[in-house]
């Protein structure tokens, strides 16, 4: 099968084309914000836990606010090492969720932001 030829203006417009198109894509992904699909997938989900963090710590906050001794509970807490205190709301059980499966351990990040915020309450 014999294929047409080209005019001989076509191959300079071929080579600019595919040069525009090199440097369109080097630009729009290190630049213009594009992304891959799996990056964008990545990002969706850590976007999805921090909405999920910032959405429970409170609630944490206050299951420990009503628990009993609470204001015991918060000097004790203070007075734990900073490394251990997600541990100590562990623990108490205040990071896990009202309605959650028996034996549901807690997110991490949950017990963390709780302790966070716990210590920046007055006693």
């Amino acid at each position: 099968m014999d294929l047409p030829k080209l005019p001989a203006q076509t191959s300079p417009f071929l080579w600019g084309a595919l040069s525009g198109a090199i440097a369109l894509a080097i630009v729009g992904f290190g630049w213009g914000g594009w992304v891959t699909g799996g990056t964008a997938q990545k990002n969706s989900l850590a976007r999805v836990d921090e909405a999920t963090v910032s959405l429970l710590v409170p609630i944490c906050v206050a299951q420990f606010r009503a628990s009993v001794g609470a204001k015991g509970q918060l000097v004790a807490l203070k007075a734990t090492e900073t490394w251990k205190q997600a541990e100590y709301v562990e623990k108490g059980g205040w990071a896990t969720m009202p309605g959650a499966a028996s034996g549901a351990e807690p997110n991490r990040a949950v017990l963390s932001g709780c302790a966070e915020a716990l210590n920046k309450l007055a006693p």
